[in-house]
């Protein structure tokens, strides 16, 4: 049997046959069981010692997590947990992974498709355009647009840094860190300039942190996001940016959402 495992091991190695995760490794059972329930994202906001509670047991996202926190001592955090189904003919696919990765990875890096995205917006009680306007540019100082790239095969670290206007914090530069591995996407974004709201400055320059990770689990795709940022300590002002954190996350879960959706059709 050892010499069985032993011959497993190295066919994977040399094959690049990649072993998904299974759901449970990563969250506890009942939040798998509300997870496959098809209910929608779970979320999670803390304003007062904030400290993630959907963070699934993942080495290097817990890692980029807790770094963050460490460092940046946020005063706001939000969490969003969302589970993928993948349709019957990617689904349980292990060995099928290493090319659904260069697709997800793309799928990612389409930033401009992001434009005219639209949230709901719980203080207006109806659906609201999120980004005005979304692309990629050629550096933190710059507004030249560049176009999404594409990708044939997946590579270790990417930074990139988009333009984006939202309604709520206006017309800002992101920067996005990208790590790849085995069997998942990392993505880490924060704020080259500082975000307002009605011309005052809520959140200084790199004070939001977003961490995102895209997990293969076989018949599915677990995606988690924590934002997290050190605001300015006004009254009401870290219950606006929470619900509107929250709001982002939803509205990009369902833009990647439908972006994974497109992938996985039959040509």
């Amino acid at each position: 049997m050892k010499r069985l495992f032993f011959v497993i091991f190295i066919f994977s190695v040399f094959t690049g046959f990649v072993f998904s995760i299974p759901l449970e490794n990563l969250v506890s059972s009942s939040t798998a069981v509300r997870l496959r329930s098809g209910g929608g994202a779970i979320f999670e906001t803390q304003l007062r010692n904030p400290a993630p509670v959907l963070l699934p047991r993942d080495n290097e996202l817990r890692r980029l997590t807790s770094g963050i926190i460490s460092s940046l001592e946020p005063n706001v955090l939000v969490e969003a947990l969302y589970l993928y189904t993948k349709p019957a003919s990617a689904a349980g696919a292990s060995e099928g992974w290493a090319e659904q990765r260069t697709g997800v990875f793309n799928q990612l890096m389409a930033v401009s498709s992001m434009t005219g995205l639209q949230y709901y917006s719980a203080s207006r009680r109806a659906m609201r355009t999120f980004y005005e306007y979304s692309y990629l540019v050629d550096g933190p100082d710059s507004r030249n647009r560049i176009p999404d790239p594409v990708f044939t095969s997946v590579p270790t670290t990417l930074t990139l840094y988009a333009r984006q206007k939202d309604l709520t914090f206006g017309d800002n530069i992101y920067r996005y860190n990208y790590v790849t591995a085995q069997d998942a996407v990392y993505f880490t974004q924060d704020n080259v300039t500082a975000l307002t709201i009605a011309l005052i400055p809520v959140i200084g320059s790199g004070n939001l942190k977003t961490v995102m990770a895209v997990i293969d689990c076989g018949d599915s795709i677990l995606i988690y996001a924590v934002s997290m940022a050190k605001a300015l300590s006004v009254p009401g002002v870290g219950d606006r940016i929470s619900t509107s954190f929250s709001n982002r996350a939803q509205a990009v879960i369902n833009w990647f959402s439908g972006r994974l959706d497109n992938m996985f059709q039959p040509r």
